[in-house]
C-alpha cells in the first residue's frame, strides 16, 4: 500500500480551469490534409503536451506526483499529472490570484489534484477545412490557483477560438469554523489575462455568481488568410477562391465561437 500523501493546512476548495482551444486551418487537397494531421500530431504529440503540462505546474506552484500519457493511432494524444500542493504561505499572507506569465517567462512548482489534456485533429471531408481542438482541464485543492496558467496555455497554442470556464466547488473553514465557498475576489476570467491577450481577442463573458462559476469564450480578431493556408500559399489560388476560402474560414471561426450553426450566404 502507498504511503499516503500528509496535508498540512488543508483547504477544502478545489478550483477548476477547463479549455477548448482550437486552431484553424484550410488544407487544398486530400493529401494537404493529411499532412496538417500529420504536422499536428508531432507538433502535439504526448512528449510535447507532457512538457507544456509540466510548465503548467510550475506556474500555478505544485509538485508532480505521477504522469500518464498516450499517443493515439490514427491520431491524437493525451496526459494526465496528478499533482500536489508546495509548502503553505505564512499564515499572514492573503491568498491572491493574479494572472501568469507568457510562454516565454515560465517559473515553478505543483500537488494534489490533476492537469489533464486531450487533442483532437479533424478535417472536413470536402470542403478543405480542418480544426485542432486542445481539451485541457486544470484542478486545484488548496491555495494553488489554475487561473496562474491562462496566459500560457492560450500562447502554447494557435488559439483562434478558445473558451474557458472557471469554477469554485466546495467549502473550507477558518479557525472559527466559518464556511468559505470561494477563498478570492473576481468577477470574470478576463481579470487574469495579460494586456496582449486581451487586446488580441473578442471576448464574451457568462457568468453565474451565485455558483462561482465564471465563463469566456475567445475569437481571434486578426485574420491574416495567409496564416491559414496549410501547404500553399495565395500563388495557388485565384483571388475569387481566396475569397471564397476566407468566407469559409470566417463561417467556421464563428459557428465555433458561437457554438451554433449559420446558413450559407
Amino acid at each position: 500500500m502507498d504511503k499516503k500523501l500528509k496535508l498540512h493546512g488543508f483547504n477544502n476548495l478545489t478550483k477548476s480551469l477547463s479549455f477548448n482551444i482550437y486552431d484553424i486551418c484550410y488544407a487544398k487537397t486530400e493529401q494537404a490534409r493529411d499532412e496538417y494531421i500529420a504536422y499536428i500530431d508531432e507538433m502535439y504529440n504526448a512528449e510535447r503536451l507532457t512538457q507544456i503540462l509540466t510548465d503548467v505546474v510550475k506556474i500555478i506552484g505544485a509538485n508532480i506526483l505521477n504522469v500518464a500519457r498516450q499517443d493515439y493511432d490514427p491520431h491524437g494524444a493525451s496526459v494526465t499529472i496528478l499533482i500536489a500542493e508546495h509548502e503553505l504561505p505564512p499564515p499572514h499572507e492573503k491568498t491572491t490570484e493574479s494572472p501568469g506569465p507568457l510562454p516565454d517567462a515560465v517559473v515553478a512548482h505543483l500537488d494534489k489534484s490533476h492537469v489533464t489534456v486531450h487533442t483532437y485533429p479533424e478535417s472536413h471531408p470536402d470542403n478543405g477545412i480542418s480544426t485542432f481542438r486542445v481539451d485541457i482541464d486544470v484542478s486545484t485543492c488548496g491555495l494553488i490557483s489554475p487561473l496562474k496558467a491562462l496566459n500560457y496555455l492560450i500562447h502554447s497554442f494557435d488559439s483562434d477560438i478558445v473558451t474557458v470556464d472557471y469554477r469554485v466547488r466546495g467549502f473550507t473553514r477558518d479557525i472559527d469554523g466559518t464556511k468559505h465557498y470561494i477563498d478570492h475576489n473576481i468577477n470574470s476570467i478576463q481579470n487574469y489575462l495579460s494586456k496582449d491577450t486581451r487586446n488580441a481577442y473578442q471576448m464574451i463573458d457568462v457568468n453565474v455568481y451565485q455558483e462561482n462559476t465564471f465563463h469566456t469564450k475567445m475569437l481571434l480578431k486578426d485574420f491574416n488568410l495567409d496564416n491559414y493556408l496549410f501547404g500553399a500559399g495565395r500563388e495557388g489560388f485565384t483571388e475569387v477562391e481566396l475569397e471564397n476560402i476566407s468566407g469559409r474560414l470566417k463561417k467556421e471561426m464563428q459557428e465555433i465561437f458561437y457554438a451554433r450553426n449559420m446558413p450559407n450566404l
